[in-house]
């Protein structure tokens, strides 16, 4: 029997989760933290990911100690504390900034299809990981990243193309991340085996 499901994520020990959905064939890593966020077919976080208000594609490669959607504090007030917005912990009777929350919740981060974020990236709110990204290890992306485009640094920038510009336009035309699950298993020996040219000469 697989260890992975279609019916329901695979939870590693200690995970926090607040307001958010799967995919089938997802799992979320030991000790993640994930909330406000729908996270696609086939993805998966590894051990201490901090993902929130995110939009996680399919086939997203997430490692260890990322932080996707980190979220603000209100700069332009008198004081950037909690105590402003998670005012019910300090003061009885108080209430919840929730137009702040909202405010946060709808800067949300998206990470395309066969992505791959690095061990200790970070991805910014209102940023867009275009599908086939690679964002290298300790990367701060700040700026949108183009499909099939490998970046790093802090701010993150354009190291190269994963492929050059015919091969990412015809692999996003393949989509091959709208396969059924059955299709995949029949290509697995292609997927294993093939160059990505040689994969779209059999199947784009």
């Amino acid at each position: 029997m697989t260890r992975l499901s279609a019916d329901k994520p695979f939870l590693h020990p200690d995970v926090d989760l607040n307001n958010v959905t799967f995919g089938r064939y997802c799992e979320v890593g030991k000790g993640s933290r994930i909330g406000h966020t729908h996270m696609d077919d086939y993805s998966y976080c590894d051990r201490y990911a901090d993902i929130a208000n995110a939009q996680i594609g399919k086939f997203a490669n997430i490692a260890s100690f990322t932080r996707i959607g980190a979220t603000d504090h209100p700069m332009e007030r008198a004081s950037l504390h909690h105590f402003l917005y998670r005012s019910p912990d300090y003061f009885e009777g108080a209430e919840l900034d929730d137009a702040f929350f909202a405010q946060r919740h709808a800067r949300t981060a998206t990470i395309g299809h066969d992505t791959w974020i690095g061990h200790n990236a970070q991805i910014k709110p209102e940023v867009t990981v275009g599908h086939g990204a690679v964002v290298a290890s300790g990367s701060v992306v700040t700026k949108d990243v183009p499909p099939y485009m490998i970046v790093a640094g802090i701010p993150a920038k354009p190291l190269r193309a994963r492929f050059p510009d015919k091969v990412a336009r015809r692999m996003m035309d393949l989509a091959w991340w709208d396969w059924d699950h059955d299709r995949l298993h029949a290509s697995l020996d292609d997927f294993r085996t093939l160059s990505a040219e040689a994969f779209l000469e059999k199947y784009g």
